[in-house]
């Protein structure tokens, strides 16, 4: 399971050519790791005593324990997380049964306690590899595309959005707002580009040229909120196993999440995902374009930060894929 969200404020630590300096943004404020998950499991769950327990999984808002093999037990790492756990505790159990792809459905409901102020859950583990970890190859996306199309179909349906759409924040990180995602944008990819990590284009230019003044769009269907390659999950087939890390999930407009379609998908596996959604007005792929470049931006400094040469790459195809 990969982060949640990448961080959408103005500071950035300075840069170096050709290196990424550490960045403080999406250090933990407080670790959990293996033996510290162990006693609160243990404590609120007895019945899971003297289990195996691992981490799996470290991202920029929570860290994951793989529990007797079987449990995903998640736990925010920074204080700004908590209240996307608490929605995700409170609203993937009523999603689920509508989705067409598995998302976590929490099972254990760890409280708050004077070991660890927030509240974390486990759910069963969903197996699959991150997108950004597969290797798979654009042309073999296909099938990808046309899941991914459908499963946003019903998750930006009007169903949902009947079911528990005025339950939820409207779009908290201000993704669709282009007077706020652009200048975000353009910060991370000044940050790669002066630590030698990307180049800039005369496409990505113009796409956010052409967005700016765009106004803030009304619709409000149910969102993911943060769909990009770490959130996907693919057995070694590609085909998708599992959509996970809901911290962000949210009312607001579906380009947020139809970013995945031109960050992830190009070709074929773009128009098996539209065949499967359904068409979409211009300004729409317009915000959907310049999400996808943030996404690709943010996630390209946190890949160098890390060492994790797999999402480097992918995220430089991404700036290429947005922009076809």
């Amino acid at each position: 399971m990969g982060p949640s969200r990448p961080v959408d404020d103005d500071s950035l630590p300075g840069t170096a050519s050709g290196t990424v300096a550490p960045m403080v943004e999406w250090a933990p404020e407080v670790e959990v790791d293996a033996d510290r998950a162990r006693t609160l499991i243990e404590r609120q769950f007895p019945e899971l005593r003297d289990v195996e327990i691992r981490e799996i999984a470290a991202g920029w808002d929570n860290v994951v324990h793989l529990v007797d093999g079987r449990w995903a037990f998640r736990f925010p790492r920074r204080a700004i997380a908590v209240p996307g756990m608490a929605r995700e505790i409170e609203f993937l159990p009523r999603l689920l049964a509508h989705l067409p792809i598995a998302i976590p459905a929490p099972h254990w409901i760890g409280s708050p306690s004077a070991d660890y102020p927030w509240p974390w859950f486990g759910a069963e583990y969903l197996p699959g590899v991150e997108l950004a970890e597969s290797g798979l190859a654009d042309g073999g996306r296909v099938r990808l595309g046309a899941q991914l199309g459908a499963f946003l179909r019903v998750l930006h349906g009007s169903a949902l959005s009947r079911l528990v759409g005025r339950e939820l924040p409207i779009d908290p990180m201000r993704r669709a707002d282009m007077g706020a995602r652009i200048p975000y944008a353009r910060r991370r990819l000044d940050a790669a580009i002066a630590a030698g990590l990307w180049e800039p284009t005369e496409a990505i230019e113009r796409l956010l040229g052409q967005a700016s003044g765009l106004p803030v769009p009304p619709r409000t269907r149910v969102l993911h909120g943060d769909l990009h390659v770490r959130h996907i999950l693919v057995d070694d087939a590609g085909a998708a196993t599992g959509v996970i890390d809901w911290g962000d999930v949210s009312a607001g407009d579906p380009s947020a999440d139809l970013s995945i379609a031109y960050g992830s998908l190009v070709g074929p596996a773009r128009a098996a995902f539209f065949e499967a959604y359904g068409p979409i007005d211009g300004l729409t792929e317009l915000r959907a374009r310049v999400i996808a470049t943030f996404l690709a931006g943010a996630l390209l400094l946190y890949a160098a930060d890390r060492g994790l040469e797999p999402l480097r790459r992918e995220t430089l195809r991404s700036l290429e894929r947005v922009v076809s």
